[in-house]
C-alpha cells in the first residue's frame, strides 16, 4: 500500500512593513508652537501703540505664512495619526509630550485673531469672520477638551515626580485663556443682546478656568525651581512660558473691557473697565519680573553651552502676549510708559522669532528635527 507522507509546508515570515511617511512619525504637537509664534508677531505688531509705514503690510505677510503652516502642519500631524498611530498614543500618555496638545488649540486661536486682525485686508471682512469663527470655534473646544484630558492623564495614567515639573505643565491650562483674549474680536459680528452678553461672559468664564488652573499648577513649577535648581539647560526656554497666563490674562481683561459696552449694562461695563486695570497693572508687573528671572537663567544656560532646540519657540508666544499685554494698558491708561513697554517687548519677540524661525528652517534641511528613518 502506497503512502504518500505530507511535508509540513513552510511559510516564510512576512517581513516587517516599512514606515509611511517615515519623518512624520516623530512630528510632535510641540510643532504647533511654530504657527503660534508666528501668528503672535503678526498680531501683535497690528496692535501696538505705534505703526510705522510698512508695518501693516509686514504683519499681513507674517500672518499669510501662520495659515499656510497651521494649514501644513494640521495636514502633517493627520497624517501622523493615519500612519503612526502607536507613536500618537503614546505621546498622549508621556507627561513630557502631552501637555503640547494644548498647542493645538493656540494655534487655531491665535491665527483666527490674526485673520480678523490684519487677515481681512486680503481676504475681506466677511471671509475673515467666517474664518476666524470657525477656528475659534475649534480652537475653544479643543482648548476645553485638552485643559481636562491632560490634567486626567496626568492623574491617571502618568507617573511623574514632583522634580519633573515644568512650564510645560501650563500649556493646556493657558488655551482658554487664549480664546478669552481672542473672542472678544468677534463680538461686534454677532447680534446685539444676548449674544454679546453670552459671548462676553462664556470670555469671562474661561478666563476664570484658565486664570484659577494657572494659579494650581504654578507652585508646582516654581517649587521645583527652588527645591531641585535649575532646568536642563534644553528645557531652559520654557521658563518663558509662565509669562502665557500673565500676559494673555492681561490682553484678556482689556479686550474684554473694549466689548463690554457693546455687550452688558452700565453698571457691569464700567466695573469690567475699573477691573482691567485693576488686575492688569499688578499681573503686568509680576510677569516683568518673571521675565528678568527666566532672561537670567537663559543667559546661564547659553553660558552653559546650551544648543539649539525646538524648546526656543517658548521664547516667542509668551512674549507676544506680554505685547499686547503692555498694548491693552497703554489703551486703557493713557500711559506712554505702557507704549513704550509694549513697544520694546515687540523688538524682544522679533528678535527671538528670527532666531527661532531660522534655526528651525536650518534643522528641518538638514534633517535633524525630522529624522527621515525610523529608529
Amino acid at each position: 500500500m502506497a503512502t504518500t507522507s505530507v511535508l509540513p509546508r513552510t511559510t516564510p515570515a512576512p517581513a516587517p512593513r516599512a514606515h509611511k511617511a517615515p519623518a512624520l512619525r516623530h512630528l510632535g504637537p510641540n510643532w504647533y508652537a511654530c504657527v503660534m509664534g508666528t501668528a503672535i508677531v503678526a498680531n501683535a505688531g497690528a496692535t501696538l501703540p505705534y505703526q510705522l509705514p510698512g508695518q501693516r503690510v509686514a504683519c499681513q505677510l507674517v500672518w499669510a505664512l501662520s495659515a499656510v503652516a497651521l494649514a501644513v502642519l494640521l495636514a502633517a500631524r493627520a497624517g501622523h495619526w493615519l500612519h503612526h498611530r502607536d507613536q500618537a498614543r503614546s505621546h498622549l500618555l508621556d507627561p513630557a509630550v502631552a501637555p503640547f496638545y494644548g498647542c493645538l488649540a493656540m494655534a487655531l486661536l491665535a491665527v483666527g485673531a490674526g485673520t480678523l486682525l490684519v487677515g481681512k485686508d486680503l481676504i475681506g471682512t466677511p471671509a475673515a469672520v467666517a474664518a476666524d469663527t470657525v477656528l475659534y470655534a475649534a480652537g475653544t473646544a479643543i482648548g476645553l477638551l485638552m485643559a481636562v484630558l491632560v490634567p486626567y492623564l496626568m492623574v491617571v495614567r502618568h507617573r511623574v515626580e514632583p522634580s519633573q515639573a515644568t512650564p510645560v505643565w501650563l500649556l493646556p491650562l493657558v488655551s482658554p485663556m487664549v480664546s478669552a483674549a481672542v473672542g472678544p474680536l468677534l463680538v461686534p459680528h454677532l447680534p446685539a443682546g444676548q449674544a454679546r452678553e453670552a459671548m462676553l461672559l462664556g470670555c469671562y468664564a474661561m478666563f476664570g478656568v484658565s486664570l484659577l488652573a494657572t494659579l494650581l499648577m504654578l507652585p508646582l513649577v516654581f517649587g521645583r525651581l527652588i527645591v531641585s535648581g535649575p532646568l536642563p539647560l534644553a528645557l531652559t526656554p520654557t521658563l518663558f512660558l509662565v509669562l502665557g497666563p500673565l500676559g494673555q490674562s492681561t490682553t484678556a481683561v482689556n479686550q474684554l473691557a473694549d466689548m463690554a459696552p457693546r455687550s452688558i449694562g452700565a453698571p457691569y461695563a464700567h466695573a469690567f473697565g475699573a477691573f482691567a486695570v485693576v488686575y492688569g497693572v499688578p499681573v503686568m508687573g509680576f510677569a516683568l519680573l518673571w521675565l528678568a528671572l527666566a532672561a537670567a537663567m537663559l543667559v546661564r544656560a547659553a553660558r552653559a553651552g546650551m544648543g539649539f532646540a525646538m524648546t526656543w519657540w517658548a521664547l516667542t508666544f509668551p512674549v507676544g502676549t506680554c505685547v499686547t499685554g503692555a498694548a491693552g494698558l497703554a489703551r486703557h491708561t493713557g500711559l506712554t510708559a505702557f507704549s513704550w513697554l509694549a513697544t520694546a517687548l515687540f523688538l524682544t519677540l522679533l528678535t527671538t522669532w528670527l532666531a527661532a524661525g531660522a534655526r528651525t528652517l536650518r534643522g528641518l534641511l538638514a534633517g535633524r528635527l525630522l529624522p527621515r528613518q525610523v529608529s
